[in-house]
């Protein structure tokens, strides 16, 4: 029985990678070939969005959809590419809401062009008020309370929540939601986070000045590596934690470098949005009931690292 067992899964496994290689860079359906448009407010070189792309593409291929990508970190632009894509007649939009208000009314003639649309990583509150399908990501202030907690738990007395994007509102909430829980201070620094050196000077600066900061938050993962360098330049002891998971945040949870990070899920990001406007297309399928559908936030340690680092090198955590 155990032999049979063995060769059973051995078999089933070898019919699964087979078809998973047939299958390979073709759709797995046979519906019409919508065009689904995602809007960002990501900046030029931003790793994190590369990954949400990664799971939007991956989608794309299964559900046979033409998936357009287009970002600009202002929002007047971004609002503007939201605009192009409704002008160009798109079957749907995926679409972030970093700076809701400068959104709503591209997301409104979206609609109004009787466009559905998906909200993805920042704007969970203003999602459904705007008249999105739903929102997937995390809720930011949930994911803020979590890195509080584990500040806490490892009983830390002050934290930096260095802040790299003025006005974007999920920011803000994952900062406020540090101090609800945490049990220490929280001081918030304002960086300009297209400007690696002067976020490492802004970061080494304060932690030189403020020697009872023992950790510091970043809130994206390209970020956490400048924050170790400021650390180090400071001369400081504190421990680095970041939002977000990238295959060198992965390498430094494993070797100590990094403390924790928190981690949304980005592929799933992508990919579920994809997913669930075919879904919608398709069999008209709303998930979600009002409420956004959260990929996060989970804390990543040290623990857990190497495990995903295998994930993270392929561009997928």
């Amino acid at each position: 029985m155990s032999l049979a067992g063995c060769s059973s899964t051995g078999g089933k496994r070898a019919e699964d990678a087979r078809k998973a290689a047939a299958a390979q860079g073709r759709s797995a359906v046979n519906t019409p070939r919508w065009t689904f448009a995602m809007i960002t407010h990501s900046g030029d070189g931003d790793t994190f969005w590369d990954i949400v792309q990664s799971g939007a593409k991956q989608a794309a291929i299964k559900d046979n959809i033409n998936f357009l990508y287009s970002h600009d970190d202002e929002a007047q632009q971004q609002a503007q590419l939201v605009d192009a894509a409704v002008d160009k007649k798109v079957d749907a939009i995926i679409v972030t809401l970093a700076k809701p208000d400068a959104m709503k009314a591209a997301v409104a003639r979206a609609e109004k062009a009787g466009i559905p649309v998906i909200t993805v990583n920042s704007g969970s509150a203003e999602s459904k008020a705007f008249g999105a399908l739903t929102h997937v990501g995390q809720d930011e202030t949930v994911a803020g309370e979590a890195v509080g907690e584990e500040l806490t738990k490892r009983g830390k007395k002050k934290a930096l929540c260095v802040l790299h994007e003025q006005g974007n509102v999920g920011h803000e909430q994952r900062c406020a939601g540090v101090a609800k829980t945490f049990d220490g201070k929280v001081d918030n620094l304002y960086v300009n986070g297209t400007n690696m050196p002067d976020v490492q000077s802004a970061v080494g600066a304060k932690l030189q000045a403020d020697k009872s900061i023992d950790a510091v938050v970043t809130l994206g993962a390209p970020y956490a590596d400048t924050a170790v360098k400021a650390k180090t330049d400071a001369g400081s002891k504190a421990e680095i934690d970041t939002f977000d998971l990238n295959a060198k945040v992965a390498g430094e949870l494993k070797d100590g470098t990094l403390g924790f990070a928190v981690d949304q899920q980005p592929y799933l990001q992508g990919y579920e949005a994809i997913d669930l406007l075919w879904l919608y297309k398709y069999n008209g399928d709303v998930l979600g009931g009002g409420r956004p559908v959260l990929t996060g936030p989970q804390i990543v340690t040290k623990d857990q690292a190497a495990a995903l680092q295998e994930y993270a090198e392929r561009g997928t955590r």
